[in-house]
């Protein structure tokens, strides 16, 4: 028997085994710069204004060196809750105000850089927490790269960097501040570009660490305050919930009487087995109840009876399962569309559950 093989499948191969020689790489092609003369204008007509900093001498320029490219410089990004920068600023620095739940502001930061250190594996060599400074052994920003196997890795650059904490007097503002020390590259020579790019690098991994915290933080205190944190998520037999953090000891009777308030009335409530069982009556919103500001929450919800199934998660939360009167979950997209239409009622009326 003989088998025939598709004249596309070997040329896929062939292509794949010669990838050095059939995709080029124009980056090492030699280019050559020239500088024209500047446009003749007519004796009769006004000669443009030209700014003076940008006017180049007509010449020949041939084979420009990989140090003469022009990188843009990074941006420090103000992604974490409470931060901000200065425009114009000529230091790699982000501000931070102090948010709701921080009660040190520069003690909160502090611990944030050497969770962040702790987490890239890097050293301090110099740590001074009175001064709000800390100095850092060797470790690189960028990771290395995956190559192909006809490729060299190239060695990744090594840096040692500064990070000052400056706090205002009224100890509501405090600032970040990153400051390349020492490098080390085989490959890539250090200009003030590459310097200024590594050093906001460094910077917003930081931020990265103190949104993050942040967010943790966040979490903690809306377990403290009450405040439930509805989430779409799953049952522990799979099914489309609503998911808390709150334990079902905590959640059980405030749910109740959250759902209440938009035009549940509760039939039947089995603490044991964690049912609550209810009427829902969809709204008649009228004209005057939009212009006294009474505007009454719709669910995307039929009339009729529903149970809620509250159940301990794997992670110590709860999660609620939403069901008709036959004891049939309801499909996933509607209980997006409840989960979503909860959190803006607990929002705009500032509900504790």
């Amino acid at each position: 028997m003989q088998y025939w093989i598709r004249k596309s499948l070997v040329l896929g191969v062939i292509t794949a085994l010669s990838g050095c020689s059939v995709f080029i790489n124009n980056a090492h092609d030699e280019k050559n710069y020239r500088v024209s003369e500047q446009i003749k204008v007519p004796a009769d007509l006004k000669k443009p204004y030209q700014d003076p900093e940008y006017i180049m001498t007509p010449a020949q320029y041939s084979q420009a060196m990989p140090s003469d490219i022009v990188r843009p410089p990074a941006q420090v990004l103000n992604v974490a809750m409470g931060s901000w920068v200065e425009e114009g600023d000529k230091q790699t620095r982000i501000f931070f105000d102090k948010s709701d739940g921080i009660d040190d502001l520069k003690s909160f930061m502090w611990t944030t850089l050497n969770e962040l250190l702790s987490e890239k594996q890097v050293t301090a060599t110099d740590n001074n927490e009175a001064k709000g400074e800390l100095s850092t052994d060797w470790y690189s920003i960028h990771t290395v790269e995956e190559v192909w196997f006809w490729e060299e890795e190239k060695e990744v650059s090594k840096q040692k960097f500064k990070f000052t904490i400056e706090q205002k007097e009224h100890q509501r503002t405090a600032s970040m501040t990153t400051e390349l020390l020492d490098y080390q590259s085989k490959d890539e020579i250090l200009t003030p570009i590459l310097r200024q790019q590594l050093e906001a690098g460094a910077l917003n991994a930081y931020v990265s660490q103190f949104d993050f915290k942040y967010r943790q933080l966040a979490v903690e205190m809306n377990k403290q305050k009450g405040i439930v944190s509805l989430e779409l998520g799953f049952d522990n037999q799979g099914n489309a919930a609503l998911v808390t953090e709150q334990s079902l000891e905590a959640i059980f009777e405030r749910f109740s009487s959250f759902i209440e308030k938009l035009s549940f009335t509760i039939n039947e409530l089995d603490n044991d087995k964690g049912l609550i069982t209810a009427t829902y009556e969809k709204p008649d919103s009228s004209v005057w109840d939009s212009i006294w500001g009474d505007d009454i929450a719709e669910l995307p919800l039929e009339s009729g009876q529903y149970q809620m199934l509250l159940s301990k998660n794997s992670t110590g939360g709860t999660s609620i399962t939403w069901m008709d009167e036959q004891g049939d979950t309801l499909e996933p997209g509607t209980m997006n569309d409840l989960q979503q239409a909860l959190v803006k009622v607990l929002r705009k009326k500032g509900i504790d559950i």
